[in-house]
């Protein structure tokens, strides 16, 4: 005979045992990673914070800037190489003469993050000299000399 549904429902039902993960594998970091990913983890954060305080300086109009808000629709349309002669502006490292300008402060946190490559590269240098890890010192050197050729603007190529 059938027992009734609720007589069914107070019978104890066996619990399923949960299954645990499987523990992810150890990896073991070199110091040097740690360190080259320090230096791109607060390099960010220092640069970030340096922009959104350049960026409050603008907008606050702390400093003045060398084209003011009011006017930028006009330069809107424009091509950058006809912005830059109509308005003057500086090219390649000529900004740095202008840091006494709020919208040329915003650069000095844009220089920071694009320099953390850079910087990182040369955090791993000593590691991979000490190790006589001849392939990656010569990748690190290879990067960090075109990296800063191509920022200095003596290798420039293309149309920008």
């Amino acid at each position: 005979m059938a027992r009734p549904q609720a007589e069914m429902l107070k019978t104890s039902v066996p619990r399923e045992v949960p299954v645990e993960a499987p523990a992810a594998p150890r990896v073991e970091v070199a110091p040097e990673q740690v360190a080259y990913a320090n230096v791109l983890l607060y390099g960010s954060w220092a640069g970030i914070a340096l922009l959104l305080l350049t960026n409050i300086i603008y907008f606050t109009g702390l400093v003045k800037p060398y084209i003011e808000p009011a006017m930028l629709p006009q330069y809107w349309g424009m091509k950058a190489s006809e912005f830059v002669q109509v308005a003057h502006m500086p090219t390649g490292w000529n900004w740095l003469k202008m840091l006494g300008y709020a919208d040329f402060l915003n650069f000095v946190g844009m220089a920071l993050l694009a320099s953390l490559t850079i910087v990182g590269y040369l955090i791993l240098l000593p590691a991979y000299l000490s190790k006589k890890d001849v392939p990656y010192t010569f990748i690190v050197l290879t990067e960090v000399v075109v990296l800063v050729l191509a920022a200095s603007g003596i290798l420039a190529v293309g149309g920008h």
